[in-house]
């Protein structure tokens, strides 16, 4: 594995998470194997790598999704499941049924449900009220009564973000945040993104190469294992160990392409 030499500023920094050879397989084939990876309180970390590399696998195994075939995670130390509000989620947005009869604003409260509620459960003013300040915060207050599926892709994006800051976790994790949107709207995820990362440690999957050097602090390659664990410049030695072969960075959410030979 290729490791980076200008993070060790951060090595006396508290764990927010701390992965340690862990493999997980999906019935006899794994998907991730010997993985560790040891993230800071306050980093914001970039995970990328080509389909099926075992990116969010990784995120399921953090967040206790899936179970580890061997290896250990913690979650500022506890195990995978047992983390209580510590964690904030943001799923890919492809899984979702935008169709669903639910407003805005009922989706952020949603977030703020503990797993013993009860049927019929009635949010108070102060649960509706820091909701409309988590959608304020995200910068789509003026839709919170609106149907979701009246949304455009950033719009339904931020909303996912509010939900998940509606836990008021310690640990914001998301799954392709950019994957749907257009680019003037992922520009303004990633802004909030940043915004955000001053009060919270971050773990983003993306395909978006212009965002790892311009986003993030430290990066993760994935291709069934950790190719690489350091700062963000993706240089053309690690481009090729992860894809095989060198890459042109040139658009916001755009797959990777092999760079043409001169």
């Amino acid at each position: 594995m290729i490791y980076a030499t200008n993070v060790s500023d951060m090595q006396d920094c508290k764990n927010a998470v701390s992965i340690h050879n862990l493999t997980v397989k999906y019935r006899e084939t794994p998907a991730i194997a010997g993985v560790s990876l040891d993230v800071q309180e306050g980093d914001y970390l970039g995970i990328i790598g080509p389909n099926g590399g075992g990116k969010t696998t990784l995120l399921k195994a953090i967040l206790g999704l899936v179970s580890p075939s061997c290896g250990e995670i913690t979650v500022y130390g506890k195990k995978p499941g047992k983390t209580g509000k510590l964690i904030g989620y943001v799923p890919q947005i492809t899984g979702l049924d935008k169709a669903f009869p639910i407003t805005v604003r009922e989706v952020v409260l949603t977030g703020m449900l503990k797993p013993s509620f009860a049927p019929f459960h009635k949010y108070t003013k102060i649960d509706k009220e820091k909701a409309d300040a988590y959608l304020n915060k995200v910068g789509i207050y003026k839709l919170k009564d609106r149907m979701i599926s009246q949304l455009s892709g950033g719009e339904f994006q931020r909303m996912l973000i509010a939900r998940a800051l509606a836990v008021e976790p310690k640990l914001l994790i998301l799954d392709e945040p950019t994957a749907s949107v257009d680019v003037s709207s992922g520009d303004q995820i990633f802004s909030l993104l940043k915004e955000l990362n001053q009060s919270m440690t971050i773990i983003m999957v993306t395909h978006d190469l212009l965002a790892v050097s311009s986003q993030v602090k430290t990066l993760a390659c994935m291709k069934g294992r950790l190719v690489y664990h350091g700062g963000n410049e993706l240089n053309e030695e690690i481009a090729k160990a992860l894809y095989g072969y060198p890459i042109d960075l040139f658009a916001h959410g755009a797959q990777p392409r092999a760079k043409e030979e001169q």
